[in-house]
């Protein structure tokens, strides 16, 4: 029998704030800039001379998403230098926080917070010109906010994985709230770094590993699989010594880790204290309680007011946690229908069928709160057919009409005159004798393929519960 193993990780989440101008100059702060080299000065080029200014917004930005996850807003903080050589850091050194980060502690999905920290991005190497590489300075001096979790120990890697990557999520959400980070991962606004380990004995950390170019949640997991199931089989092996302290990448060609350099340790970057930059009295700077107050529902807030107030989907709530644009018109549409029942049948027209049509077609646009909301009064007083609201919904996303008009002209308005249906119902029965003897011979279902034909001779027009209805009497009668 295989050995017991506890997987341990810790994230490290960096992501770049949406200011309008860099951490420390006043070069434009644009993600989109495809010239390279155009949004530089002396300042973020480290020119003799030139002195950092703190941007007063990117710290601002900082504090809310501190104080969106509970964490503790420093009083004191200040600004260190991170003693490190790159080509991609102009100064030889990163303006970054050691000691006194402006957040500190904190909890989200699941997990603890360590520290929130504000330092500078680096520039970026272009590496596809051959023999040589190039680099775009247009990046560096980014403010790029740094969260780092406390190490935690799960039972399994799938429940390792799936963790980390819903902290994550949840938190690229939290800063989409905020309007603080695009927190873009394919265009690099965000990058996730856990830290993995293993053990044989869940109260002890063994050496760990850096994994590095996640650019998709998807990718954290399947890293974070791949890197544990490696430590793992090396364990097995009785070779885990050969387990180092390093940097790894992700190779999504591969679908695996690769070796990219040893791990250095905090003294090896000799933090000491910036001796150009000021040192920071949060709490006389920022009126936090009015900060506090003035921040916007939460993801974790709303999923637990959509449960509440509307009782749909747990999978519907996060169409909408995802895209609050749709939310919002959701809750406009649950507002006029005022009833739960209606608001789940709304519900699930939205997240499959307006969703499945989107998909299709990038250019279609939510129809408006009253035709949409009278689509679905429709379908729940039994005017129209589901599949006649599909059809009408397919329009109303294009041309925004009254589905009642569409119903009225495409004639697909359902019929509940048993009298008139009645006639249909006996055509039906006379012509599928050997269907209505297998109904009557106990196979309750073959009675279906009645209702189908009836539906299809009154041109969808028959209100299948009254079809139903009226097959069961006449056969019923001896």
């Amino acid at each position: 029998m295989a050995n017991k193993y506890y997987p341990t990780i810790g994230l490290e989440i960096h992501a770049e704030l949406k200011t309008q101008t860099k951490m420390f100059c006043g070069c434009k702060n644009n993600p989109d800039e495809e010239k390279p080299n155009v949004n530089i000065c002396p300042v973020c080029m480290a020119h003799p001379g030139a002195l950092p200014v703190p941007n007063k917004k990117a710290i601002e930005n900082v504090i809310k998403v501190g104080l969106a996850v509970d964490g503790n807003i420093a009083d004191f903080s200040e600004f260190d230098r991170k003693n490190y050589f790159y080509p991609d850091i102009p100064k030889g050194y990163q303006i970054s926080q050691y000691k006194f980060p402006i957040v500190s502690g904190g909890h989200l999905a699941g997990m603890d917070i360590t520290r929130v920290h504000l330092e500078e991005d680096t520039a970026n190497n272009k590496h596809d010109r051959g023999d040589f590489s190039l680099i775009d300075f247009n990046r560096a001096g980014v403010p790029l906010m740094e969260l780092v979790t406390e190490a935690h120990t799960f039972e399994s890697i799938d429940e390792t994985a799936k963790v980390a990557a819903k902290f994550a999520k949840e938190l690229q959400l939290i800063l989409w709230y905020l309007g603080v980070s695009e927190a873009n991962l394919e265009k690099g606004e965000m990058r996730v770094e856990p830290n993995i380990s293993i053990s044989n004995d869940p109260k002890k950390l063994y050496t760990k590993v850096e994994v590095k170019n996640l650019n998709s949640f998807k990718s954290v997991e399947r890293a974070i699989k791949y890197e544990l199931t490696r430590m793992t089989e090396l364990w097995e092996e009785g070779k885990e010594s050969e387990i180092v302290q390093e940097t790894r990448g992700w190779d999504d060609a591969k679908q695996k880790t690769f070796s990219q350099r040893k791990k250095e340790g905090s003294a090896d970057y000799r933090y000491f204290p910036d001796p150009d930059l000021p040192k920071m009295k949060l709490h006389e700077a920022f009126d936090l309680e009015k900060m506090k107050r003035a921040l916007p529902e939460l993801p974790a807030q709303k999923r637990a007011r959509y449960r509440s107030y509307f009782g749909i989907k747990d999978e519907d709530i996060e169409v909408y946690i995802n895209d609050p644009v749709l939310g919002k018109w959701f809750e406009d549409v649950a507002k006029i229908l005022n009833d739960k029942e209606k608001i789940k049948i709304a519900s699930n027209y939205i997240t499959t069928d307006y969703i499945g049509l989107k998909k299709a077609n990038l250019d279609i646009r939510c129809p408006s709160v009253n035709n949409f909301t009278e689509l679905i009064n429709l379908v729940t007083e039994n005017k129209i057919s589901s599949r006649g609201a599909k059809d009408i919904l397919a329009m109303i996303v294009i041309k925004d009409e009254s589905p009642l008009k569409i119903a009225t002209e495409k004639n697909l308005l359902q019929s509940n005159d048993e009298s008139a249906l009645k006639a249909i119902v006996e055509k039906a029965i006379n012509e599928n004798g050997d269907v209505v003897a297998t109904y009557k011979a106990g196979k309750e279902n073959a009675i279906m393929s009645l209702v189908g034909k009836i539906i299809k001779e009154s041109n969808g027009s028959a209100n299948p519960q009254i079809v139903i209805k009226l097959l069961k009497e006449m056969l019923a009668r001896p």
